[in-house]
């Protein structure tokens, strides 16, 4: 009997965390921005764009490479004006179309392959920490997913380091879908290609800093 009445109290604490589990990914989190008003989001849209051409220009004998810097607005904005043909990003490598409904049980089942739907992008930056955060479907429904970390760039390639991966308002240990979530990356390397003109990439004092080359 004894035995029963914990093999019970198991049981309902299964469901219960499951439940609970279940509301936190489906939950909508705190935005990770503000959305902007389009006549503002094309501003910035554009302002992304003129300070990015400034790298194509010659450099002068004797000065160092030009450096622009650009606010998450910028980013986000231009990242949502282009959403129709841009390719994947790192953001979405790390969704998966079968993340589960639940807390993920393996970094496989929290980075699938294929090509999500992912729209409403959201991008800020703190400090030199990059987070990203938008929407995809999962069972018809919309979930939303955050990630951050430390952006970077190697042999002329971007990368990413995660330091926090949320799906709806569920934390996931990064350690879960770290490696997944790199082995992805290394499988769209081409993707992750930075353009001839940029020489390096990194987040610092709040803001997206490109090199050129």
């Amino acid at each position: 009997m004894k035995k029963w009445k914990i093999d019970r109290i198991i049981s309902v604490a299964t469901l219960v965390t499951s439940a609970l589990a279940l509301f936190l990914v489906l939950k909508k989190p705190q935005p990770v921005a503000q959305p902007q008003p389009p006549a503002v989001a094309a501003a910035n849209a554009q302002s992304f764009q003129t300070k990015v051409q400034q790298l194509d220009q010659p450099k002068e004998a004797g000065q160092p490479p030009a450096e622009v810097r650009l606010n998450s607005d910028e980013v986000s904005a231009a990242l949502m004006q282009a959403a129709s043909t841009i390719p994947a990003s790192a953001m979405q490598a790390a969704a998966g179309s079968d993340l589960p409904s639940t807390v993920p049980s393996s970094p496989d089942a929290a980075i699938a392959p294929g090509e999500p739907e992912v729209k409403d992008y959201q991008v800020n930056f703190d400090g030199d920490v990059a987070r990203g955060q938008f929407v995809t479907k999962i069972g018809g429904k919309d979930v939303y997913v955050t990630l951050a970390g430390h952006l970077g760039s190697k042999d002329g390639y971007a990368t990413f380091d995660p330091t926090e991966f949320k799906v709806g308002d569920l934390n996931v240990p990064v350690s879960l879908v770290n490696d997944a979530l790199q082995k992805r990356l290394g499988e769209q390397k081409d993707r992750l290609k930075l353009p001839d003109n940029v020489g390096d990439m990194k987040v610092e004092n709040g803001q997206l800093v490109m090199t050129q080359k």
